[in-house]
Protein backbone atom coordinates (compact mmCIF):
# COMPACT_ATOMS: atom_id res chain seq x y z
CA UNK A 1 0.00 0.00 0.00
CA UNK A 2 3.08 2.42 0.59
CA UNK A 3 4.30 1.77 -2.85
CA UNK A 4 0.68 2.35 -4.12
CA UNK A 5 1.26 5.57 -2.52
CA UNK A 6 4.52 6.89 -3.69
CA UNK A 7 3.48 5.58 -7.65
CA UNK A 8 0.75 7.80 -7.19
CA UNK A 9 2.73 10.42 -6.33
CA UNK A 10 5.24 9.98 -9.17
CA UNK A 11 2.61 10.48 -11.40
CA UNK A 12 1.17 13.73 -9.72
CA UNK A 13 4.99 15.42 -9.99
CA UNK A 14 5.45 14.27 -13.66
CA UNK A 15 2.09 15.90 -14.59
CA UNK A 16 2.09 18.82 -12.44
CA UNK A 17 6.07 19.23 -14.38
CA UNK A 18 4.33 19.12 -17.71
CA UNK A 19 1.88 21.70 -16.56
CA UNK A 20 4.68 23.60 -15.84
CA UNK A 21 5.92 23.00 -19.14
CA UNK A 22 2.40 23.70 -20.87
CA UNK A 23 2.39 26.94 -18.92
CA UNK A 24 5.58 27.90 -20.46
CA UNK A 25 4.71 27.32 -23.83
CA UNK A 26 1.22 28.89 -23.87
CA UNK A 27 3.19 32.04 -21.66
CA UNK A 28 5.68 32.57 -24.83
CA UNK A 29 3.42 32.38 -27.24
CA UNK A 30 3.58 35.59 -28.69
CA UNK A 31 7.03 35.86 -27.93
CA UNK A 32 9.37 36.66 -31.50
CA UNK A 33 11.02 32.90 -32.61
CA UNK A 34 9.82 31.15 -29.33
CA UNK A 35 10.53 27.78 -29.74
CA UNK A 36 7.55 25.35 -27.44
CA UNK A 37 8.85 22.30 -25.34
CA UNK A 38 7.55 18.69 -24.74
CA UNK A 39 7.58 16.80 -21.61
CA UNK A 40 8.79 13.58 -21.90
CA UNK A 41 7.72 10.90 -19.52
CA UNK A 42 9.26 7.58 -18.84
CA UNK A 43 8.65 4.68 -16.51
CA UNK A 44 10.40 3.85 -13.12
CA UNK A 45 12.38 0.52 -12.92
CA UNK A 46 9.89 -2.20 -11.83
CA UNK A 47 9.78 -4.23 -9.20
CA UNK A 48 9.90 -8.29 -9.90
CA UNK A 49 7.88 -10.59 -8.42
CA UNK A 50 8.39 -14.25 -8.50
CA UNK A 51 6.27 -16.92 -7.35
CA UNK A 52 6.92 -20.65 -8.26
CA UNK A 53 6.65 -21.22 -11.93
CA UNK A 54 5.50 -17.45 -12.93
CA UNK A 55 6.91 -14.22 -12.54
CA UNK A 56 5.57 -10.69 -12.76
CA UNK A 57 6.93 -6.89 -12.69
CA UNK A 58 5.19 -4.16 -10.38
CA UNK A 59 5.27 -0.78 -12.09
CA UNK A 60 6.69 2.25 -9.65
CA UNK A 61 5.19 5.09 -11.20
CA UNK A 62 6.35 7.60 -13.59
CA UNK A 63 9.08 10.04 -14.08
CA UNK A 64 10.00 13.09 -16.26
CA UNK A 65 12.69 11.74 -17.94
CA UNK A 66 13.38 14.85 -20.88
CA UNK A 67 11.99 18.57 -21.80
CA UNK A 68 12.48 18.23 -25.66
CA UNK A 69 12.34 21.60 -27.89
CA UNK A 70 10.69 21.75 -30.65
CA UNK A 71 12.31 23.73 -33.42
CA UNK A 72 9.79 23.81 -35.91
CA UNK A 73 9.32 26.60 -38.38
CA UNK A 74 7.11 29.50 -36.89
CA UNK A 75 4.90 31.22 -39.40
CA UNK A 76 5.96 35.17 -40.64
CA UNK A 77 4.62 37.78 -39.73
CA UNK A 78 5.50 41.07 -42.23
CA UNK A 79 6.65 43.69 -40.32
CA UNK A 80 7.75 46.38 -42.86
CA UNK A 81 10.80 47.26 -41.22
CA UNK A 82 14.13 46.21 -43.20
CA UNK A 83 15.74 45.40 -40.21
CA UNK A 84 13.77 42.75 -39.18
CA UNK A 85 14.55 39.02 -40.32
CA UNK A 86 13.18 35.77 -39.78
CA UNK A 87 14.96 32.54 -40.85
CA UNK A 88 13.06 30.22 -43.22
CA UNK A 89 15.18 27.08 -42.66
CA UNK A 90 17.63 25.76 -39.95
CA UNK A 91 19.56 28.47 -38.82
CA UNK A 92 20.13 31.06 -36.23
CA UNK A 93 21.85 34.24 -35.84
CA UNK A 94 24.62 34.95 -34.53
CA UNK A 95 25.35 37.41 -31.95
CA UNK A 96 27.58 38.72 -29.58
CA UNK A 97 28.17 40.32 -26.41
CA UNK A 98 30.58 43.09 -26.65
CA UNK A 99 30.75 43.15 -22.65
CA UNK A 100 33.55 40.46 -21.30
CA UNK A 101 31.61 40.16 -17.93
CA UNK A 102 28.33 39.15 -18.53
CA UNK A 103 28.80 35.99 -15.58
CA UNK A 104 27.90 33.47 -18.44
CA UNK A 105 31.66 32.36 -19.25
CA UNK A 106 30.71 32.79 -22.75
CA UNK A 107 30.14 36.05 -25.49
CA UNK A 108 28.60 34.27 -28.22
CA UNK A 109 24.87 33.19 -28.84
CA UNK A 110 22.55 32.11 -31.01
CA UNK A 111 18.81 33.19 -31.52
CA UNK A 112 16.42 32.79 -34.13
CA UNK A 113 14.58 36.19 -32.87
CA UNK A 114 15.38 38.79 -35.91
CA UNK A 115 14.20 41.92 -34.24
CA UNK A 116 17.22 43.89 -34.51
CA UNK A 117 18.22 47.65 -34.99
CA UNK A 118 21.01 49.99 -34.91
CA UNK A 119 22.61 51.34 -31.98
CA UNK A 120 24.30 54.67 -31.58
CA UNK A 121 27.70 53.23 -33.27
CA UNK A 122 25.65 51.75 -36.15
CA UNK A 123 26.00 48.48 -35.29
CA UNK A 124 23.44 46.05 -35.89
CA UNK A 125 22.16 44.74 -32.45
CA UNK A 126 18.77 42.67 -30.74
CA UNK A 127 16.88 44.30 -28.38
CA UNK A 128 19.25 43.17 -25.79
CA UNK A 129 22.47 45.04 -27.31
CA UNK A 130 24.15 41.83 -28.41
CA UNK A 131 25.48 42.58 -31.87
CA UNK A 132 24.90 40.68 -34.96
CA UNK A 133 27.74 38.51 -36.37
CA UNK A 134 28.57 38.61 -40.20
CA UNK A 135 30.90 39.20 -42.86
CA UNK A 136 31.56 42.75 -43.89
CA UNK A 137 32.65 44.23 -47.05
CA UNK A 138 36.53 44.63 -48.53
CA UNK A 139 35.43 47.82 -50.44
CA UNK A 140 32.79 49.84 -49.87
CA UNK A 141 33.25 52.25 -52.22
CA UNK A 142 32.90 50.38 -55.34
CA UNK A 143 28.95 49.70 -56.39
CA UNK A 144 27.89 46.21 -56.31
CA UNK A 145 30.64 44.84 -54.76
CA UNK A 146 29.76 41.82 -53.27
CA UNK A 147 33.47 40.84 -51.75
CA UNK A 148 33.88 40.22 -48.19
CA UNK A 149 36.61 39.48 -45.63
CA UNK A 150 36.84 36.18 -44.59
CA UNK A 151 36.30 36.66 -41.22
CA UNK A 152 33.39 37.04 -39.06
CA UNK A 153 32.98 40.28 -37.24
CA UNK A 154 30.28 42.49 -35.81
CA UNK A 155 27.57 43.91 -38.58
CA UNK A 156 28.00 48.20 -38.77
CA UNK A 157 25.98 49.73 -40.95
CA UNK A 158 28.01 52.83 -41.67
CA UNK A 159 25.77 56.46 -42.66
CA UNK A 160 28.92 58.23 -44.02
CA UNK A 161 30.24 55.96 -46.65
CA UNK A 162 28.71 57.76 -49.89
CA UNK A 163 31.55 60.69 -50.49
CA UNK A 164 31.04 62.55 -53.79
CA UNK A 165 32.19 61.45 -57.32
CA UNK A 166 33.36 63.68 -59.71
CA UNK A 167 32.24 63.00 -63.50
CA UNK A 168 34.50 61.73 -65.51
CA UNK A 169 32.33 60.47 -68.69
CA UNK A 170 29.37 61.39 -70.07
CA UNK A 171 27.62 59.06 -72.39
CA UNK A 172 25.21 60.94 -75.14
CA UNK A 173 23.43 59.24 -77.68
CA UNK A 174 21.23 61.78 -79.65
CA UNK A 175 19.47 62.04 -83.00
CA UNK A 176 21.10 64.99 -85.50
CA UNK A 177 19.32 66.40 -88.56
CA UNK A 178 20.79 65.20 -91.65
CA UNK A 179 18.42 67.45 -93.56
CA UNK A 180 20.11 70.72 -91.00
CA UNK A 181 21.71 73.04 -93.07
CA UNK A 182 25.56 73.85 -92.45
CA UNK A 183 26.41 76.74 -90.54
CA UNK A 184 29.88 78.71 -91.46
CA UNK A 185 29.38 81.31 -88.83
CA UNK A 186 32.22 81.35 -86.46
CA UNK A 187 30.94 80.04 -83.36
CA UNK A 188 30.56 82.27 -80.51
CA UNK A 189 28.38 82.69 -76.90
CA UNK A 190 28.21 86.45 -76.99
CA UNK A 191 26.81 87.46 -80.19
CA UNK A 192 27.36 91.12 -79.40
CA UNK A 193 30.44 91.52 -77.31
CA UNK A 194 28.35 92.76 -74.57
CA UNK A 195 30.04 89.44 -71.90
CA UNK A 196 26.17 87.71 -71.75
CA UNK A 197 25.36 84.56 -73.91
CA UNK A 198 22.61 85.54 -75.85
CA UNK A 199 22.08 82.08 -77.25
CA UNK A 200 23.30 83.05 -81.11
CA UNK A 201 21.88 81.12 -83.61
CA UNK A 202 25.28 79.83 -84.72
CA UNK A 203 24.45 76.38 -84.06
CA UNK A 204 21.36 73.74 -84.69
CA UNK A 205 21.03 71.79 -81.66
CA UNK A 206 22.06 72.15 -77.83
CA UNK A 207 21.35 69.98 -74.70
CA UNK A 208 22.33 70.75 -71.20
CA UNK A 209 23.87 68.02 -68.41
CA UNK A 210 24.63 68.11 -65.12
CA UNK A 211 27.93 67.28 -63.96
CA UNK A 212 29.71 66.60 -60.93
CA UNK A 213 33.15 68.53 -59.45
CA UNK A 214 35.56 66.77 -56.69
CA UNK A 215 33.18 67.84 -54.01
CA UNK A 216 29.83 67.39 -55.29
CA UNK A 217 29.28 70.83 -56.63
CA UNK A 218 26.39 70.43 -59.71
CA UNK A 219 27.36 72.07 -62.60
CA UNK A 220 25.34 73.04 -65.39
CA UNK A 221 27.46 71.87 -69.00
CA UNK A 222 25.68 72.72 -71.82
CA UNK A 223 26.83 71.01 -75.83
CA UNK A 224 26.01 73.01 -78.70
CA UNK A 225 25.90 71.26 -82.20
CA UNK A 226 27.11 73.08 -84.78
CA UNK A 227 26.80 71.50 -88.79
CA UNK A 228 29.93 72.16 -90.24
CA UNK A 229 29.65 70.28 -93.79
CA UNK A 230 27.48 67.02 -94.84
CA UNK A 231 28.02 64.00 -92.52
CA UNK A 232 30.41 66.14 -89.99
CA UNK A 233 29.28 68.14 -86.73
CA UNK A 234 31.10 70.39 -84.34
CA UNK A 235 30.50 70.26 -80.83
CA UNK A 236 31.14 72.97 -78.18
CA UNK A 237 30.92 73.30 -74.67
CA UNK A 238 30.04 75.88 -72.10
CA UNK A 239 29.74 76.01 -68.73
CA UNK A 240 28.90 78.29 -65.76
CA UNK A 241 32.22 79.29 -63.79
CA UNK A 242 32.88 79.05 -60.00
CA UNK A 243 30.04 81.01 -58.46
CA UNK A 244 30.30 83.81 -60.03
CA UNK A 245 26.68 85.31 -60.43
CA UNK A 246 27.68 89.07 -61.89
CA UNK A 247 27.11 89.44 -65.74
CA UNK A 248 29.93 91.34 -66.89
CA UNK A 249 32.32 91.38 -69.92
CA UNK A 250 35.11 90.05 -67.84
CA UNK A 251 33.32 87.58 -65.80
CA UNK A 252 30.60 86.26 -67.89
CA UNK A 253 27.64 83.50 -66.12
CA UNK A 254 29.04 81.31 -69.45
CA UNK A 255 32.54 80.75 -70.57
CA UNK A 256 33.85 78.22 -73.19
CA UNK A 257 35.42 75.25 -71.83
CA UNK A 258 39.13 74.77 -72.74
CA UNK A 259 40.26 71.93 -75.17
CA UNK A 260 40.32 70.84 -78.82
CA UNK A 261 36.31 71.34 -80.33
CA UNK A 262 34.82 67.77 -80.58
CA UNK A 263 34.25 66.58 -84.13
CA UNK A 264 31.38 63.80 -84.82
CA UNK A 265 31.69 62.19 -88.42
CA UNK A 266 28.88 59.59 -90.00
CA UNK A 267 28.54 57.76 -93.37
CA UNK A 268 26.25 58.10 -95.86
CA UNK A 269 23.93 55.95 -93.54
CA UNK A 270 23.98 57.97 -90.54
CA UNK A 271 25.88 55.85 -89.11
CA UNK A 272 29.16 57.28 -86.38
CA UNK A 273 32.08 56.89 -87.96
CA UNK A 274 33.95 58.89 -85.09
CA UNK A 275 33.87 60.94 -82.09
CA UNK A 276 36.98 61.95 -81.94
CA UNK A 277 39.05 63.63 -84.67
CA UNK A 278 39.21 62.44 -88.27
CA UNK A 279 42.82 60.74 -88.13
CA UNK A 280 42.19 59.06 -84.80
CA UNK A 281 39.66 56.89 -83.15
CA UNK A 282 40.07 58.44 -79.61
CA UNK A 283 37.90 60.10 -77.75
CA UNK A 284 39.36 63.64 -77.04
CA UNK A 285 39.17 64.91 -73.30
CA UNK A 286 37.07 67.94 -72.46
CA UNK A 287 39.10 69.97 -69.21
CA UNK A 288 36.85 72.24 -67.04
CA UNK A 289 38.15 74.67 -64.53
CA UNK A 290 34.71 74.47 -61.76
CA UNK A 291 37.10 77.28 -59.04
CA UNK A 292 35.71 77.13 -55.15
CA UNK A 293 38.30 75.19 -54.37
CA UNK A 294 38.20 71.63 -56.31
CA UNK A 295 40.69 69.74 -58.04
CA UNK A 296 41.06 71.35 -61.39
CA UNK A 297 41.47 71.35 -64.38
CA UNK A 298 38.70 68.29 -64.56
CA UNK A 299 38.85 66.17 -67.56
CA UNK A 300 35.68 64.97 -69.02
CA UNK A 301 35.22 62.58 -71.91
CA UNK A 302 31.89 62.82 -73.69
CA UNK A 303 31.03 59.88 -75.64
CA UNK A 304 28.97 59.52 -77.77
CA UNK A 305 28.77 55.29 -78.88
CA UNK A 306 30.71 53.03 -79.86
CA UNK A 307 31.86 54.29 -83.51
CA UNK A 308 33.47 52.50 -86.78
CA UNK A 309 36.83 53.30 -85.90
CA UNK A 310 36.36 52.02 -81.93
CA UNK A 311 35.31 48.72 -83.71
CA UNK A 312 31.19 49.15 -83.22
CA UNK A 313 28.95 49.36 -86.10
CA UNK A 314 28.13 52.83 -85.30
CA UNK A 315 24.65 52.25 -85.04
CA UNK A 316 24.11 52.53 -81.15
CA UNK A 317 24.63 55.28 -80.31
CA UNK A 318 24.23 59.14 -81.69
CA UNK A 319 23.02 58.75 -85.21
CA UNK A 320 22.81 61.65 -88.11
CA UNK A 321 18.87 60.44 -89.54
CA UNK A 322 16.50 63.02 -91.57
CA UNK A 323 14.81 62.69 -87.99
CA UNK A 324 13.96 66.05 -85.65
CA UNK A 325 17.32 66.64 -83.40
CA UNK A 326 17.03 64.83 -80.71
CA UNK A 327 18.14 63.31 -77.63
CA UNK A 328 18.15 59.45 -77.26
CA UNK A 329 19.92 58.08 -73.92
CA UNK A 330 21.70 60.93 -71.47
CA UNK A 331 24.10 59.53 -68.64
CA UNK A 332 26.89 60.70 -66.51
CA UNK A 333 29.09 58.60 -63.88
CA UNK A 334 29.24 61.07 -60.93
CA UNK A 335 27.41 62.35 -58.24
CA UNK A 336 26.82 64.83 -55.29
CA UNK A 337 27.13 62.86 -51.89
CA UNK A 338 24.44 61.40 -50.42
CA UNK A 339 23.13 60.49 -46.45
CA UNK A 340 21.85 57.26 -45.84
CA UNK A 341 18.24 56.62 -46.83
CA UNK A 342 17.48 52.95 -46.09
CA UNK A 343 18.81 49.87 -46.10
CA UNK A 344 18.10 46.38 -47.88
CA UNK A 345 18.75 42.53 -46.89
CA UNK A 346 18.16 40.52 -49.67
CA UNK A 347 17.37 36.16 -48.88
CA UNK A 348 21.28 35.87 -48.92
CA UNK A 349 21.46 37.99 -46.16
CA UNK A 350 23.41 40.52 -48.03
CA UNK A 351 23.22 44.07 -46.52
CA UNK A 352 23.17 47.02 -49.06
CA UNK A 353 22.96 50.66 -48.02
CA UNK A 354 20.52 53.06 -50.26
CA UNK A 355 21.44 56.75 -50.02
CA UNK A 356 19.77 59.59 -51.02
CA UNK A 357 21.38 60.68 -54.08
CA UNK A 358 20.13 57.23 -55.72
CA UNK A 359 23.75 55.40 -55.06
CA UNK A 360 24.13 51.81 -53.41
CA UNK A 361 26.77 50.60 -51.54
CA UNK A 362 26.74 46.75 -50.26
CA UNK A 363 28.40 46.65 -46.74
CA UNK A 364 28.27 43.05 -45.62
CA UNK A 365 26.41 39.72 -44.85
CA UNK A 366 24.91 38.26 -41.87
CA UNK A 367 26.27 34.56 -41.02
CA UNK A 368 24.01 32.03 -39.59
CA UNK A 369 24.87 28.78 -37.76
CA UNK A 370 23.47 25.38 -37.26
CA UNK A 371 24.15 22.69 -35.34
CA UNK A 372 23.72 18.26 -35.68
CA UNK A 373 21.56 18.58 -32.53
CA UNK A 374 19.76 21.55 -31.83
CA UNK A 375 17.45 20.77 -29.17
CA UNK A 376 20.61 19.72 -27.07
CA UNK A 377 21.17 23.51 -27.13
CA UNK A 378 20.91 25.26 -24.07
CA UNK A 379 18.78 28.38 -23.33
CA UNK A 380 19.92 31.28 -21.57
CA UNK A 381 16.53 33.76 -21.92
CA UNK A 382 15.96 36.56 -24.23
CA UNK A 383 15.86 34.34 -26.75
CA UNK A 384 18.90 33.22 -26.72
CA UNK A 385 21.18 29.64 -26.79
CA UNK A 386 24.30 28.51 -26.42
CA UNK A 387 26.69 25.27 -27.36
CA UNK A 388 26.30 22.56 -25.14
CA UNK A 389 27.93 19.51 -24.96
CA UNK A 390 25.46 17.32 -26.58
CA UNK A 391 24.26 19.92 -29.54
CA UNK A 392 27.50 20.02 -31.49
CA UNK A 393 30.00 22.89 -32.39
CA UNK A 394 28.46 25.63 -34.32
CA UNK A 395 28.40 25.15 -38.16
CA UNK A 396 28.72 28.92 -39.29
CA UNK A 397 28.37 30.50 -43.02
CA UNK A 398 26.28 32.66 -45.19
CA UNK A 399 22.31 31.95 -45.91
CA UNK A 400 21.36 29.61 -48.58
CA UNK A 401 24.59 27.60 -47.93
CA UNK A 402 25.16 24.59 -46.13
CA UNK A 403 21.42 23.70 -45.30
CA UNK A 404 21.33 27.11 -43.45
CA UNK A 405 18.08 28.13 -44.34
CA UNK A 406 17.36 31.86 -46.03
CA UNK A 407 16.68 35.50 -44.50
CA UNK A 408 12.87 36.99 -45.47
CA UNK A 409 13.49 40.35 -44.06
CA UNK A 410 11.18 42.72 -43.25
CA UNK A 411 9.67 40.05 -41.41
CA UNK A 412 9.94 38.29 -37.90
CA UNK A 413 9.21 34.48 -36.66
CA UNK A 414 6.32 34.13 -35.02
CA UNK A 415 6.37 31.18 -32.31
CA UNK A 416 5.55 27.62 -33.23
CA UNK A 417 3.26 26.90 -30.31
CA UNK A 418 0.18 26.04 -30.94
CA UNK A 419 -2.70 26.95 -28.63
CA UNK A 420 -5.59 24.13 -29.00
CA UNK A 421 -2.64 21.12 -28.82
CA UNK A 422 -1.42 22.95 -25.90
CA UNK A 423 -4.96 23.10 -24.21
CA UNK A 424 -5.56 19.34 -25.41
CA UNK A 425 -2.29 18.68 -23.12
CA UNK A 426 -3.11 20.42 -20.36
CA UNK A 427 -6.22 19.16 -20.09
CA UNK A 428 -4.85 15.53 -20.29
CA UNK A 429 -2.32 16.34 -17.64
CA UNK A 430 -5.08 18.17 -15.58
CA UNK A 431 -7.13 14.37 -15.43
CA UNK A 432 -3.87 12.17 -14.93
CA UNK A 433 -3.36 14.65 -11.87
CA UNK A 434 -6.54 14.11 -10.70
CA UNK A 435 -6.44 10.27 -11.24
CA UNK A 436 -3.10 9.73 -9.74
CA UNK A 437 -4.37 12.23 -6.35
CA UNK A 438 -7.66 10.01 -6.78
CA UNK A 439 -5.36 6.57 -6.54
CA UNK A 440 -3.06 8.53 -3.32
CA UNK A 441 -6.95 9.14 -2.14
CA UNK A 442 -8.04 5.52 -2.42
CA UNK A 443 -4.82 4.02 -1.18
CA UNK A 444 -5.66 6.61 2.03
CA UNK A 445 -9.08 4.90 2.70
CA UNK A 446 -7.75 1.40 2.52
CA UNK A 447 -5.13 2.60 5.21
CA UNK A 448 -7.76 3.71 7.64
CA UNK A 449 -9.97 0.53 7.38
CA UNK A 450 -6.89 -1.27 7.97
CA UNK A 451 -6.20 0.80 11.19
CA UNK A 452 -9.70 0.02 12.47
CA UNK A 453 -8.59 -3.60 11.92
CA UNK A 454 -7.06 -3.25 15.28
CA UNK A 455 -9.71 -1.90 16.81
Amino acid sequence: MITSLWTAISGMNTNSSSLGVVGDNIANMNTTAFKGSRANFGDVLSQQLSTGTSSGQIGRGSLLSSVSQLFTQGSFISTGNALDMAIDGNGFFVVKDPSTSNGYGTSTYYTRAGNFSLDKNGYLVTPTGLRVQGYMATDVSAVGTNTFSGGVTDVRIQANLNTAKQTSKVNTALNLNSRASAITAAFTLDANGDGINNDPANYNYSNTTTVYDSQGGAHEVTAYYTKASDNSWQVHYAYKTGSSTSVTASSPVLTMATGTVQTLTFDSTGALVSDGSASSSAVPVTYFSFGDGVSNPQGVTFDYGISKQEGGTGLTGTLQLADSNQILTLSQDGYAPGALKSVNVDESGIITAVFSNGQSRVLGEVVLARFAAADQLTKKGNNLFIVSNNSGEAIIGAPKTSGLGRIIAGSLESSNVDLGTEFVTMITNQRAFQANSKSVQTTDEILQDVLTLKR
